[in-house]
């Protein structure tokens, strides 16, 4: 089941981080930046279960792919937001290491599916 993969707990783990960041953003970013960023950390998270119920290794790379892209937008995002200070220096480096991280276990989980793809062809 995907929500045991250490992948989708640590994402689901950024959500709720996002989340919490977020809540203290101006009112006036609430349908912009408030929404763009929490919307892309999410589709991470749904994107890492979507992709794993489907049939074929390729739709689950697929939708792995789409996950790195929301998490590039999630950094964009962190980036904008600390250069117009709606979070501050620690609160950044925090979020950002658990973002990289989930970067990191998201092409790990890609290349072992892509193994197991080619060694399942070779057979």
């Amino acid at each position: 089941m995907y929500k045991k993969l250490i992948v989708y707990q640590k994402s689901k783990d950024l959500v709720l981080k996002v989340y919490q960041l977020s809540k203290d953003f101006p009112r006036a970013e609430k349908y912009n930046l408030t929404s763009q960023i929490r919307r892309a950390s999410i589709s991470i998270l749904a994107n890492i279960a979507e992709g794993y119920v489907k049939g074929s290794t390729r739709e689950h790379l697929r939708f792995l792919d789409i996950s790195l892209g929301s998490a590039a937008e999630v950094e964009v995002y962190l980036d904008i937001s600390l250069d117009l200070k709606y979070i501050n220096e620690n609160q950044y480096k925090s979020i950002y290491l658990l973002l990289i991280e989930v970067i990191k276990l998201l092409r790990a989980y890609q290349k072992s599916l892509r193994r197991k793809s080619w060694s399942r062809k070779e057979s």
